[in-house]
């Protein structure tokens, strides 16, 4: 499935770090940052979520919300967030339904090799549903300055 600039953001359901529900509608009148990462406590990813963490109280002054993705396990989650002071939910999708949803489950190539994998997209979603942005080229470090542009 390919998502576009414009398109209504599809409703998803997935267990929080908490093995609490959450589902987009949960935030409708809200702006959400919905953020896909390949793997919890990794160079880039941790780069990633600590930039979001430096900069969540500005994010959240201008009315973002933040939910990340990975297929990694909510105990996993519960770990990355704890050792790196994470402010905002991760999402445990484990089944793999969230990523497959956004599309952004691929076929990924490392030294030659082939493998499926989480690719490392950002969806802007407003307070009504739509998608209002998408980062397919993430900078890792400065994250939140492409958000905030």
């Amino acid at each position: 499935m390919t998502l576009n600039i414009g398109d209504k953001a599809p409703e998803f359901e997935g267990k929080d770090q908490n093995g609490n529900t959450v589902k987009l509608s949960d935030y409708r009148g809200k702006k959400v940052i919905l953020y896909f990462y390949p793997k919890d406590s990794t160079p880039g990813c941790t780069a990633q979520a600590c930039n979001l963490r430096d900069n969540y109280s500005e994010l959240q002054r201008e009315g973002y919300e933040v939910i990340g993705v990975s297929i990694d396990s909510e105990k996993s989650h519960q770990n990355f967030i704890s050792k790196y002071e994470l402010p905002f939910t991760l999402l445990a999708d484990t089944d793999k339904k969230i990523v497959e949803q956004y599309g952004v489950w691929q076929e990924k190539s490392m030294y030659g090799r082939k493998y499926m994998g989480t690719m490392r997209y950002t969806f802007v979603i407003d307070e009504s549903g739509t998608i209002q942005d998408i980062i397919t080229k993430v900078k890792t470090k400065d994250h939140t300055a492409q958000l905030l542009k």
